[in-house]
């Protein structure tokens, strides 16, 4: 008797320990939303600094949820489902949002920093054009929905990934605050060039376009030159360029990717 009621708890043990296990991946990547819906309160109050913090706590939780899942083999169909819902906050809602007030206050005042909002800004009309910020929420929503079922993107990507479209663009206010360099602090204060990089980010988000990914199926050199080569090259541009690095990155990571990716033609 004593030994079928030890077998039992050993079995119950087991049956809550698994249980726990395939929810934390899950608790991870609700936190990312938490972290997204958090971002998004600042960035309608112009709060670009903190919107910024929470959009990256929210994607470094993006990555590291999918490492648990991983690392405890409890991979499965809700948390890929999970894991697009709270992207498509963290890294779709907030950009968009960011682009539409960028563009907005160049409009009204040429300054990202004003903290007025206007009802005319909702009002449909030539003068209207930060409506456009938001194709980077829609191009966001399109390339998740088209992740979950591509079966292409397991070791790679095809098109730029959510995250790196959301960085570059929580980055651009950053770097109009705190850059010294008058070209960088005009070209954000355009709307021309926030324009021309809204349709740019859609367009590669949902692009055929590989893009190799920082999973490491093994450590050599070998292998993973172009990798260990752009994260050497990321680490010296945040060093000397700081909040103006992250841009420079998400490009040198599309024209690495388009380079690594080239076909070669055979001898």
């Amino acid at each position: 008797m004593k030994t079928s009621k030890i077998g039992f708890l050993i079995f119950a043990v087991q049956l809550i320990d698994m249980t726990l296990k395939k929810h934390i991946p899950n608790l991870i990547t609700l936190g990312n939303l938490l972290c997204g819906t958090i971002a998004t309160i600042f960035a309608v109050q112009n709060n670009f600094v903190a919107a910024g913090l929470f959009v990256l706590i929210g994607i470094l939780l993006d990555f590291f949820d999918g490492f648990a899942a991983r690392l405890l083999n409890v991979s499965g169909e809700l948390g890929k489902q999970l894991d697009s819902l709270a992207d498509m906050v963290t890294s779709g809602v907030v950009p968009g949002i960011i682009m539409f007030y960028l563009i907005a206050n160049n409009s009204n005042s040429g300054s990202f920093a004003e903290n007025t909002v206007t009802n005319d800004w909702f009002t449909f009309n030539s003068s209207s054009i930060q409506i456009i910020g938001l194709l980077l929420t829609l191009g966001a929503c399109y390339r998740l929905a088209k992740f979950n079922i591509d079966t292409r993107q397991t070791d790679s990507f095809i098109g730029l990934p959510t995250p790196a479209m959301s960085l570059f663009v929580i980055s651009l206010p950053l770097i109009q605050e705190h850059t010294t360099i008058i070209m960088v602090q005009n070209l954000i204060s355009n709307n021309y060039f926030l324009i021309g990089i809204t349709f740019l980010l859609t367009y590669l988000m949902n692009a055929e376009i590989p893009l190799f990914s920082l999973k490491f199926k093994d450590y050599t050199l070998k292998n993973n030159l172009v990798k260990y080569i752009f994260i050497l090259a990321s680490f010296l541009l945040v060093f000397f360029l700081k909040y103006v690095s992250i841009p420079l990155i998400i490009t040198l990571y599309v024209v690495m990717s388009l380079f690594s990716n080239k076909p070669t033609a055979n001898k």
